[in-house]
């Protein structure tokens, strides 16, 4: 959603402290607001990479955790995103779960270029 919204603006890059799959649910929740996340695969994080970035936003609590070792003059905020992968109910709850984390990292998303343009 940060490459879709962000295009011009910000160079958004993704990555994990470990690889999975892409959830078949993400690429489906994120087709119904018309973004593609099919083609993407989860990557580790590249510590040179990050050090070049100006921004860090973790979305769980085990990444911001993890990544202490952030250098102190880059900006850095947690998201604290409920993972919608382990929930478990119906396919309509699950589903719910995946729209509810896909909205609020928008949401979340676009605040964030709305406060960087100013």
């Amino acid at each position: 959603m940060a490459r879709e919204y962000g295009q011009g603006l910000i160079e958004a890059c993704s990555a994990g402290l470990m690889t999975a799959d892409v959830q078949p649910r993400a690429i489906e929740v994120m087709k119904e607001i018309g973004i593609d996340i099919s083609h993407q695969h989860s990557k580790l994080i590249d510590p040179a990479l990050l050090l070049d970035m100006d921004v860090v936003i973790t979305l769980c609590d085990v990444a911001d955790a993890a990544c202490l070792w952030i250098p102190p003059s880059m900006k850095r905020f947690h998201w604290p995103i409920k993972d919608p992968v382990g929930s478990r109910g119906t396919e309509d709850y699950v589903m719910g779960e995946f729209r509810r984390a896909r909205d609020e990292i928008r949401d979340r998303i676009l605040h964030f270029i709305e406060e960087y343009r100013r």
